[in-house]
């Protein structure tokens, strides 16, 4: 059985290009639009990894990241926060609520898919 993903972004563009990548590195994958439809998702069916955007409709991704971390049942569940804000000071709050790693858009789909495989290597 494959690893699986869950991609959380709003952006129709941004998540076909991540669902294309992660198919083609064969994982399984799954996407949600927002915060609270992840959270439903990840209840019913933990993924390997979140790939999971900072700005969201409704619940922000630090908020989801945080409320990841706060479910024993999750907890190696691996997450990669996304965003085009890439301030020291966002990435330093993604890392505070339990990111496991942070990639700033526009990003080099070769440095995040090195990335997505990392984490899943990781126990």
């Amino acid at each position: 059985m494959s690893a699986r993903v869950l991609i959380v972004d709003d952006e129709p563009n941004v998540v076909i290009s991540l669902e294309y990548l992660m198919k083609r590195e064969g994982l399984e994958v799954e996407v949600a639009q927002d915060g609270e439809t992840a959270l439903a998702v990840l209840q019913e069916r933990p993924a390997s990894l979140v790939l999971l955007d900072v700005m969201l409709p409704g619940m922000n991704g630090f908020e989801v990241c945080q409320q990841v971390r706060g479910r024993p049942e999750l907890a190696r569940t691996k997450i990669l926060m996304l965003t085009a804000r890439g301030r020291d000071t966002e990435i330093a709050r993604g890392m505070s609520v339990g990111a496991d790693a942070y990639v700033t858009k526009p990003f080099s789909t070769k440095d995040l898919v090195a990335q997505v495989k990392a984490l899943l290597a990781t126990p």
